[in-house]
C-alpha cells in the first residue's frame, strides 16, 4: 500500500505529519512503514514531540553547524544559485536522513511514547513538501 504526504512548510524547522501517518496505517494490520522525501533540502526525523524546545535547539544547532553562504567561514561554497541558504540546505540534508523505517502493528506506527515523525526543512521560503509512504 503506498500514498503520498503533503507538508507545507514555512521556512526552517521541524513540521511534525505523525498524526497523518497514524490516520493513514490506521487499520493496515502489521508491517514496516518506510518514509521518502523527495526533495534535496529536506529531511525526515523521528524526534521528541512533547518539549518544543528540543526542535528550536535542533533547528539552532544545525544553523550554527551549516550557516548560510553569507557567514565568512562559507565563503567557498559555489552551488548558491538560489540564495544564501541553497547549499548549506543541501549539506544539512546530506547529514540527517531522507528515510525512515517504522515498524506498524495493529495499524499503529510503533513509536515511542514521546516521538513524532517530522519534515525537518532547511530553505528559508516556503515549500511544499512531499512524502512518499510505503506500508508492506
Amino acid at each position: 500500500m503506498q500514498t503520498d504526504f503533503t507538508i507545507e512548510t514555512n521556512g526552517p524547522g521541524l513540521y511534525e505529519f505523525t498524526r497523518q501517518v497514524t490516520r493513514w496505517t490506521a487499520g493496515q494490520g502489521d508491517g514496516l512503514l518506510t518514509l521518502f522525501i523527495r526533495h534535496t533540502s529536506a529531511s525526515l526525523l523521528v524526534m521528541e514531540n512533547a518539549d518544543p524546545e528540543v526542535q528550536t535547539d535542533l533547528r539552532a544547532f544545525f544553523h550554527r553547524l551549516v550557516p548560510p553562504t553569507t557567514d565568512p567561514s562559507m565563503s567557498y561554497l559555489t552551488h548558491t544559485y538560489e540564495g544564501p541558504d541553497d547549499m548549506p540546505a543541501h549539506i544539512k540534508a546530506a547529514l540527517l536522513p531522507v528515510s525512515l523505517s517504522i515498524p506498524v502493528a495493529d495499524g499503529r506506527p510503533l513509536l515511542g511514547t514521546w516521538q513524532g515523525i517530522y519534515v525537518f526543512e532547511h530553505r528559508t521560503r516556503p515549500h511544499r513538501r512531499e512524502v512518499a509512504a510505503h506500508l508492506g
